[in-house]
Protein backbone atom coordinates (compact mmCIF):
# COMPACT_ATOMS: atom_id res chain seq x y z
CA UNK A 1 0.00 0.00 0.00
CA UNK A 2 1.17 3.54 -0.84
CA UNK A 3 1.44 5.33 2.44
CA UNK A 4 0.55 8.59 1.02
CA UNK A 5 -2.35 7.08 -0.22
CA UNK A 6 -5.93 8.30 0.96
CA UNK A 7 -7.70 4.80 2.34
CA UNK A 8 -10.93 6.68 1.09
CA UNK A 9 -11.52 4.61 -2.34
CA UNK A 10 -12.71 7.35 -4.86
CA UNK A 11 -16.47 7.83 -6.52
CA UNK A 12 -15.15 5.13 -9.58
CA UNK A 13 -13.87 2.55 -6.99
CA UNK A 14 -17.23 2.21 -4.79
CA UNK A 15 -18.53 -0.92 -5.85
CA UNK A 16 -19.93 -3.73 -3.10
CA UNK A 17 -21.92 -2.68 -0.60
CA UNK A 18 -22.43 1.12 -1.78
CA UNK A 19 -23.87 0.27 -4.60
CA UNK A 20 -26.59 -2.14 -4.95
CA UNK A 21 -26.75 -4.44 -8.68
CA UNK A 22 -29.31 -1.88 -9.38
CA UNK A 23 -27.13 1.10 -9.38
CA UNK A 24 -28.45 2.60 -6.59
CA UNK A 25 -26.06 4.06 -3.88
CA UNK A 26 -26.45 4.37 -0.29
CA UNK A 27 -26.03 7.83 -0.58
CA UNK A 28 -28.81 7.98 -2.77
CA UNK A 29 -31.07 5.86 -0.76
CA UNK A 30 -30.53 7.38 2.60
CA UNK A 31 -31.16 11.30 1.37
CA UNK A 32 -34.31 9.56 -0.15
CA UNK A 33 -35.36 8.42 3.45
CA UNK A 34 -34.50 11.85 4.57
CA UNK A 35 -36.49 13.57 2.35
CA UNK A 36 -39.32 11.83 3.33
CA UNK A 37 -38.59 12.07 7.27
CA UNK A 38 -38.23 15.65 6.67
CA UNK A 39 -41.73 15.98 4.62
CA UNK A 40 -43.13 14.75 7.06
CA UNK A 41 -41.64 16.27 10.17
CA UNK A 42 -42.20 19.51 8.67
CA UNK A 43 -46.04 18.65 8.38
CA UNK A 44 -45.80 17.83 11.98
CA UNK A 45 -43.97 20.81 13.03
CA UNK A 46 -46.13 23.29 10.84
CA UNK A 47 -49.12 22.68 12.66
CA UNK A 48 -47.64 24.26 15.93
CA UNK A 49 -45.61 27.37 13.97
CA UNK A 50 -42.32 25.43 14.42
CA UNK A 51 -39.64 24.72 11.18
CA UNK A 52 -37.56 21.56 11.27
CA UNK A 53 -34.71 23.74 11.87
CA UNK A 54 -36.81 25.22 15.07
CA UNK A 55 -37.89 21.97 16.21
CA UNK A 56 -34.56 20.10 15.71
CA UNK A 57 -32.60 23.28 18.32
CA UNK A 58 -35.12 22.41 20.51
CA UNK A 59 -34.81 19.07 20.54
CA UNK A 60 -30.54 19.40 21.17
CA UNK A 61 -31.17 21.90 23.80
CA UNK A 62 -33.72 18.96 25.80
CA UNK A 63 -30.73 17.14 25.24
CA UNK A 64 -27.72 19.01 26.01
CA UNK A 65 -29.01 22.15 27.68
CA UNK A 66 -26.40 25.28 28.21
CA UNK A 67 -24.94 25.54 24.82
CA UNK A 68 -23.80 28.70 22.97
CA UNK A 69 -25.65 29.65 19.91
CA UNK A 70 -22.53 28.25 17.93
CA UNK A 71 -22.27 25.18 19.90
CA UNK A 72 -25.90 24.56 19.14
CA UNK A 73 -25.88 24.93 15.41
CA UNK A 74 -22.99 22.19 15.22
CA UNK A 75 -25.41 20.14 16.72
CA UNK A 76 -28.21 21.33 14.55
CA UNK A 77 -26.63 21.11 11.27
CA UNK A 78 -27.03 24.58 10.66
CA UNK A 79 -24.67 27.56 9.99
CA UNK A 80 -23.96 29.89 13.43
CA UNK A 81 -25.59 32.78 11.24
CA UNK A 82 -28.85 30.45 10.35
CA UNK A 83 -28.78 29.18 13.99
CA UNK A 84 -29.13 33.05 15.36
CA UNK A 85 -32.57 33.32 13.67
CA UNK A 86 -33.48 30.36 15.05
CA UNK A 87 -32.34 31.35 18.48
CA UNK A 88 -34.22 34.90 18.13
CA UNK A 89 -37.00 33.44 16.81
CA UNK A 90 -37.54 30.54 19.64
CA UNK A 91 -36.59 33.40 21.99
CA UNK A 92 -39.14 35.35 20.58
CA UNK A 93 -42.06 32.78 21.08
CA UNK A 94 -40.40 32.30 24.82
CA UNK A 95 -39.43 28.97 24.41
CA UNK A 96 -35.73 29.16 24.46
CA UNK A 97 -33.80 31.40 27.05
CA UNK A 98 -30.59 32.82 27.70
CA UNK A 99 -28.50 33.27 30.94
CA UNK A 100 -24.90 34.46 30.82
CA UNK A 101 -22.38 31.53 31.53
CA UNK A 102 -21.09 32.23 35.10
CA UNK A 103 -17.25 31.11 34.12
CA UNK A 104 -17.35 33.23 31.08
CA UNK A 105 -18.79 36.47 30.88
CA UNK A 106 -19.39 36.96 27.38
CA UNK A 107 -20.71 33.11 26.44
CA UNK A 108 -25.18 33.22 26.92
CA UNK A 109 -26.04 29.46 27.17
CA UNK A 110 -29.34 28.24 25.82
CA UNK A 111 -31.75 26.21 27.17
CA UNK A 112 -35.36 25.16 26.89
CA UNK A 113 -38.49 27.25 28.71
CA UNK A 114 -40.83 25.16 30.20
CA UNK A 115 -43.04 26.17 27.63
CA UNK A 116 -40.22 24.73 25.24
CA UNK A 117 -40.61 21.77 26.61
CA UNK A 118 -44.50 21.92 26.80
CA UNK A 119 -44.64 21.76 23.19
CA UNK A 120 -41.58 19.33 22.56
CA UNK A 121 -43.79 16.90 24.87
CA UNK A 122 -47.25 17.71 22.71
CA UNK A 123 -45.06 16.89 19.30
CA UNK A 124 -43.54 13.56 20.85
CA UNK A 125 -46.09 11.55 20.15
CA UNK A 126 -46.04 12.27 16.06
CA UNK A 127 -43.06 12.42 16.03
CA UNK A 128 -42.35 9.11 17.16
CA UNK A 129 -45.40 7.97 14.68
CA UNK A 130 -42.80 8.87 12.26
CA UNK A 131 -39.91 7.03 13.59
CA UNK A 132 -42.69 4.21 14.08
CA UNK A 133 -43.75 4.11 10.40
CA UNK A 134 -40.35 4.39 8.89
CA UNK A 135 -39.43 1.15 10.53
CA UNK A 136 -42.54 -0.78 10.51
CA UNK A 137 -41.40 -2.96 7.56
CA UNK A 138 -38.18 -3.90 9.78
CA UNK A 139 -37.80 -6.45 12.82
CA UNK A 140 -37.41 -4.55 16.06
CA UNK A 141 -33.71 -6.30 15.62
CA UNK A 142 -33.19 -5.08 12.32
CA UNK A 143 -33.89 -1.17 13.59
CA UNK A 144 -32.04 -1.30 16.78
CA UNK A 145 -29.00 -3.04 14.11
CA UNK A 146 -29.73 0.11 11.65
CA UNK A 147 -29.36 2.44 14.54
CA UNK A 148 -25.59 1.27 15.54
CA UNK A 149 -25.01 1.23 11.43
CA UNK A 150 -26.24 4.58 11.17
CA UNK A 151 -24.10 5.57 14.20
CA UNK A 152 -20.57 4.00 12.76
CA UNK A 153 -21.72 5.52 9.86
CA UNK A 154 -22.02 8.93 11.43
CA UNK A 155 -18.68 8.26 13.28
CA UNK A 156 -16.88 7.60 10.35
CA UNK A 157 -17.76 10.55 8.56
CA UNK A 158 -16.31 12.30 11.52
CA UNK A 159 -19.46 13.19 13.26
CA UNK A 160 -18.40 11.78 16.32
CA UNK A 161 -21.00 9.89 19.06
CA UNK A 162 -23.73 11.28 20.00
CA UNK A 163 -23.51 13.32 23.14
Amino acid sequence: MNPGASSVPSPAQVSGPARSQHGVTLLYLIKQVELAIRSRLEAVTREVGLTVTQYTALTVLERRPGLTSAELARNSFVTAQSMSVVTAELEERLLVEREQDPAHQRRQLLSVTTSGHGLLERLRPDVSWIEEQMVSAISVKDADGLRQILEQCRFALGGGWPR
